[in-house]
């Protein structure tokens, strides 16, 4: 699996070196707000991180989990995926929130689409989230991805929620919508 730059980040595999760096967020209340799982323990974390540096190394890789770590300083802010199904993938991603809403999630978002469109071919990239995080559905905005709709009561409520079911919001974009975006820009 090759590491993916942007301006300011390169997205790498995951090492066994990031256990603290990530469970420092991973398990934390506040960051994990918008997502299904955590916050995570020890053994969660570092079965993750296992987890993901097999699926690195798996030939053809189909599940591409990328260490998001800062330019100059290698400090791990995140992490992403870009998860294939033929010729089509899901994507997502996970910052700290000491860096939510300075455009990281834009950059990583960028990267994943270039990678999955013209290196994998594929067809299609789709992305989903809890309809309450308005940071994540913006970044899918800004990179020119489509909004295909609410899905009420879709997801389990993360467990930290007094709800039990969650509403989702399903966005996507189409190789040949994100070649024309891409020349416009």
């Amino acid at each position: 699996m090759k590491p993916l730059e942007t301006k300011r980040l390169v997205l790498r595999e995951f090492e066994d070196d990031d256990f603290a760096s990530f469970h420092s967020y991973a398990n934390c209340a506040e960051n994990i707000v918008y997502v299904v799982w955590g916050p995570s323990t020890e053994e969660q974390t570092r079965a993750f991180i296992s987890t993901a540096i097999k699926k690195a190394n798996e030939v053809p890789c189909t599940n591409y989990q990328y260490a998001a770590v800062t330019k100059g300083g290698g400090k791990l802010i995140g992490g992403c995926n870009l998860t294939l199904f033929g010729g089509i993938a899901e994507m997502g991603w996970f910052l700290h929130h000491d860096y939510w809403k300075q455009g990281y999630g834009t950059e990583i978002g960028k990267a994943l689409l270039k990678f999955g469109f013209e290196e994998l071919k594929l067809q299609r990239i789709q992305a989903r989230c809890d309809a309450d995080n308005i940071g994540s559905f913006r970044v899918m905005e800004k990179i020119g991805m489509r909004c295909e709709g609410l899905f009420p009561d879709s997801r389990p409520a993360h467990k930290l929620s007094d709800r039990k079911f969650s509403d989702e919001l399903s966005y996507f974009i189409l190789r040949n919508e994100w070649g024309r975006n891409k020349r416009l820009s």
